[in-house]
């Protein structure tokens, strides 16, 4: 008998900083009067929420949570709306979001530029506010990844032709808003031994190598040192029997 009650408009997600303010709404219609009763869950706490009775459940944000409303009539029918997320952002910069904010999507988490082995997991983050919350597609190089559309990119192993350069777009019914574009490579990572064979190889093949040696002496508050000059004079000639091209200052 639960088709006696029909819901006419769900809930909606959203997004938003702590401590902004906005109302979520549930509208039906039955074959008798409806009364309303709103519930929210926090990690597996599921309570109903005392005096929510009404069509309209305004809210202030304080933490990330989900809501549903249980619809009724006289004849102990009941529905419940869909589950919705109201995702609340603790730590949005200053000047986020705009001062006349009318719940477009605003980028508050870009990703970052990645450097993965082969084989290992690939993961890029963004976050963005928006009422209704915003939908994400990612992109590789202009390119539209069919199965990226969360917040979170994820590929378990990761390939050569996964490098590329990565931006996701937020969306929502009040417009879009696009991550900054940022470079993953993906390759074989040196281990550290290789790494320090590359950099003898490297600086075995430099030329024209050069160093700069100052030496302060005369210090405003503090007596004349010798050191100085004297660890100049030292190192000028070590240097230069490592085929170094020395500059030497002093003062």
């Amino acid at each position: 008998f639960s088709t006696a009650i029909a819901i006419t408009e769900q809930p909606v997600s959203v997004s938003v900083p702590v401590g902004y303010s906005f109302t979520l709404r549930c509208r039906a219609q039955g074959r008798t009067s409806l009364q309303y009763q709103w519930f929210c869950q926090h990690q597996s706490d599921c309570r109903l929420i005392p005096g929510a009775t009404n069509q309209d459940l305004p809210i202030i944000a304080e933490q990330t949570q989900l809501y549903t409303c249980r619809v009724n009539d006289l004849h102990r029918n009941a529905i419940f709306s869909d589950w919705v997320k109201v995702e609340v952002h603790q730590c949005v910069a200053r000047g986020l979001p705009p001062r006349l904010w009318q719940g477009e999507p605003v980028i508050v988490l870009n990703p970052s530029e990645q450097r993965v082995e082969v084989g290992q997991p690939l993961q890029l983050q963004c976050a963005a506010m928006g009422v209704p919350a915003p939908r994400y597609q990612w992109y590789r190089n202009g390119n539209l990844l069919e199965q990226q559309k969360r917040k979170k990119l994820w590929i378990s192993h990761s390939k050569v032709s996964d490098s590329g350069t990565y931006l996701c777009c937020a969306s929502n019914s009040r417009g879009e808003h696009w991550t900054n574009a940022v470079d993953v490579h993906v390759g074989e990572i040196l281990p550290p031994a290789e790494h320090f064979q590359l950099f003898h190889l490297v600086f075995v093949l430099a030329t024209g190598k050069i160093a700069l040696l100052v030496g302060n002496n005369r210090y405003q508050h503090h007596p004349n040192l010798l050191a100085p000059v004297r660890d100049v004079f030292e190192l000028s000639h070590l240097l230069e029997h490592l085929g170094f091209q020395v500059v030497s200052l002093l003062d």
